[in-house]
């Protein structure tokens, strides 16, 4: 039998973007998110031993820097490219566009990247963590954990939003020929 591989994803903390109800840029934690990840840091439950590695965001990086980085930069980590929404408001997008990219993984109206593309980013990235072995933790985004448990479950993509993840949050998996979300 094989080695289980154990890969803990930690949300980043709060930023003034998420508070606001804006697409991410490169914002670092609001003083709400300093504060989770702080608590994060501090009990470090759910935070297992090994690799760490962070989206190549600013927001990610202090996360795991409060996690006891340093961490290594993983491109395949970053956030969801929202394109020529980056920044704005939900109020100052094409609200025809915005229908759209929350109903059809296909599209990115944004000129950006599309769920689906997304979706296939970090499924290549698991498939590469279950080849290392061991254990690994990620510090990534909403969208990218969003996108792992999909992978896990080979649930359909048109569940995406449906999926929450909370700010300086754990979500687990394990891998044993197949990876499995364990709550």
């Amino acid at each position: 039998m094989s080695e289980v591989v154990r890969l803990t994803l930690v949300s980043h903390g709060m930023t003034e973007a998420m508070a606001a109800g804006r697409f991410p840029a490169d914002e670092p934690l609001d003083a709400l998110g300093g504060r989770q990840v702080a608590e994060l840091a501090a009990t470090r439950t759910g935070v297992d031993a090994g690799m760490l590695c962070c989206a190549p965001e600013l927001r990610a990086g202090q996360t795991a820097q409060a996690l006891g980085g340093p961490a290594t930069t993983e491109p395949a980590l970053a956030d969801l490219d929202c394109g020529r929404w980056r920044g704005k408001s939900l109020q100052d997008v094409d609200p025809a566009g915005l229908s759209i990219w929350l109903t059809d993984p296909t599209v990115a109206p944004h000129g950006g990247e599309s769920i689906a593309t997304l979706c296939d980013r970090v499924r290549s990235w698991l498939d590469g963590v279950a080849e290392r072995g061991g254990r690994h933790t990620a510090v990534t985004h909403p969208a990218v954990i969003r996108a792992a448990i999909l992978t896990a479950l080979g649930a359909a993509q048109t569940s995406f939003w449906r999926i929450d993840i909370a700010p300086a949050s754990r979500t687990t998996m394990h891998f044993r020929g197949a990876w499995t979300l364990r709550l």
